[in-house]
C-alpha cells in the first residue's frame, strides 16, 4: 500500500520523533510530511536520505524560532497536504496531524502521543501562568482556544483508528472524542542506554525548557537543598528564566547529544521527572541505565515507574512534596537494585513495539476491508430493492 505518514513538526530529536523513528523503520517506503522542518543537521539522523514535504508555514517569518507562534494557522496548514493519492496515512500528533484529509476508502491511523493540553486539561494553568487572564490580549487567546477545541474534536472524526501511547492517553482520547483506543507503549532505544551499578552523588533531569515540563519546579526545590546537587540537560525557551531560579549546586549542561545525555543517566543518583505526560519515555531511558525516578504521580508514570522497586513517586507539583519525595528516596536508595530496574525497562522494548505496531496496521486494513465488502453488499442489496419489480402490486 502507498502510505503518507504525518508529523506535526519536526525540530528537535525528542521523545515523539523516536517514535516516528521507529514507524518510518516499519514503512520505509513511506513518504514524510511535517508543518515544518527545522531539524538541526546532527539530528537529522533518523531520516536518512529522506524528503520531507512541509507546508507554507515553513516559509513564514522567524518560523525557524517562533514556529509555535503560528498554532493559529496550523490547523488549516495541515488540512492542504494532499493525500489523496496514498492508501495508508498514518499520523504522529501531539498537535495538529491527526487533521489530515482523507477520502472514504483511504485508511487513516493515528498514533497519539500527546493532546494540546493548553487547550485542554491544563488551560486555566496555562491562561494563568501567561498572564492571559484578562486584556484584550487574554480575551483573543480564550477565542483562539476556543476555536482550537472545536477544530480538535471536529478532525478526531477522520481518524479511523486510534493508537494511544498509554493507557492515560487513551482515557484522555475516550473522554474528549469518545473513541476507542488500541494502547501500545512507545518504544525505547534499550541498546543506547548505558547501564551502570556506580552511581554519583547528583540527581539529573532531562528535558526541553518549555512550562510543561516543569523543570522550574525541580530546580526551585534543589535550590532549597543546597546539599544536594542537580544536573540540568536541555535547551528550549524557558531556560533563562530557570536559570534565574537556580542555586549554587545545579549545573545546567543545555543541549547534549544522546550519547552524552546516557552517560550522564547512568551515573546519577536519581532522575527527576515533575511534569504530566501522557507516557513519559524519559522515565524509562533513566530505568534502563539502572538509574531509579523520582516522579509526579499522574500521568503516564504510574504506568512506567513502579513505586518502592524502580523509583518514587510525590503527590503535587509543589516544592514541599518533591523536597519530601528526595528525602524519603534518600532513606530508601540501598534498597533498589540497578540490575532490576534495568530490567523493568525491558517491558518497552523497541522489538516488542516493532510487533505490536505492524500487527494492529495489519488488524486495521483488514477491518477496514471487512467494512468496505460489507458497504459494498449493503448498496447492493439496496439497488436491488428498488428495482420497480419489487414494488409490484
Amino acid at each position: 500500500m502507498k502510505t503518507a505518514i504525518v508529523h506535526d513538526w519536526l525540530v528537535t530529536y525528542g521523545g515523539a520523533e523516536h517514535v516516528l523513528e521507529q514507524i518510518l523503520a516499519l514503512f520505509p517506503e513511506a513518504d514524510l510530511f511535517a508543518l515544518c522542518d527545522f531539524l538541526p543537521a546532527g539530528q537529522r539522523h533518523f531520516l536518512g536520505s529522506r524528503k520531507v514535504t512541509t507546508s507554507f508555514i515553513q516559509k513564514l517569518p522567524i518560523a525557524r524560532t517562533k514556529y509555535r507562534s503560528y498554532l493559529p494557522l496550523m490547523p488549516l496548514a495541515v488540512e492542504q497536504f494532499d493525500l489523496s493519492g496514498y492508501d495508508l496515512v498514518i499520523s504522529s500528533s501531539h498537535a495538529v496531524a491527526k487533521g489530515v484529509i482523507t477520502g472514504p476508502d483511504q485508511i487513516h491511523i493515528s498514533y497519539f502521543n500527546g493532546i494540546m493540553t493548553y487547550a485542554w486539561n491544563m488551560y486555566h494553568q496555562y491562561l494563568n501562568k501567561t498572564g492571559l487572564r484578562s486584556g484584550l490580549k487574554g480575551y483573543l487567546a480564550r477565542l483562539f482556544l476556543h476555536y482550537i477545541r472545536n477544530w480538535d474534536v471536529a478532525s478526531a472524526h477522520r481518524v479511523d483508528y486510534f493508537i494511544a501511547n498509554s493507557g492515560y492517553m487513551a482515557r484522555q482520547i475516550r473522554k474528549l472524542y469518545g473513541r476507542t483506543a488500541r494502547i501500545i507503549h512507545p518504544p525505547v532505544n534499550l541498546e543506547q542506554a548505558r547501564f551502570s551499578e556506580i552511581k554519583e552523588d547528583y540527581y539529573i533531569t532531562v528535558a526541553r525548557m518549555v512550562p510543561i515540563k516543569r523543570i522550574d519546579l525541580i530546580v526551585s526545590a534543589f535550590s532549597r537543598m543546597p546539599d544536594k546537587k542537580l544536573i540540568v540537560i536541555g535547551d528550549g525557551p524557558e531556560l533563562s528564566r530557570i536559570k534565574k531560579l537556580a542555586a549554587d549546586n545545579i549545573k545546567f549542561l543545555g543541549y547534549q547529544t544522546p550519547p552524552v545525555v546516557m552517560h550522564y543517566l547512568s551515573r546519577a543518583r536519581a532522575f527527576v521527572f515533575a511534569s504530566v505526560e501522557p507516557f513519559g519515555i524519559a522515565t524509562v531511558e533513566a530505568q534502563a541505565c539502572g538509574t531509579p525516578v523520582i516522579a509526579y504521580g499522574r500521568g503516564g508514570s504510574l504506568e512506567t515507574v513502579i513505586e518502592n522497586k524502580t523509583g518514587v513517586f510525590f503527590d503535587a507539583q509543589e516544592i514541599g512534596d518533591l523536597i519530601e519525595a528526595v528525602n524519603r528516596f534518600e532513606g530508601m536508595k540501598d534498597s533498589l537494585d540497578p540490575a532490576e530496574i534495568r530490567q523493568a525497562a525491558f517491558r518497552f522494548s523497541t522489538e516488542r513495539f516493532h510487533k505490536e505496531f505492524r500487527d494492529h496496521v495489519y488488524e486495521c486494513i483488514r477491518a477496514h476491508a471487512r467494512s468496505e465488502s460489507e458497504y459494498t453488499e449493503a448498496a447492493a442489496a439496496g439497488r436491488e430493492s428498488m428495482k420497480v419489480g419489487n414494488y409490484a402490486e
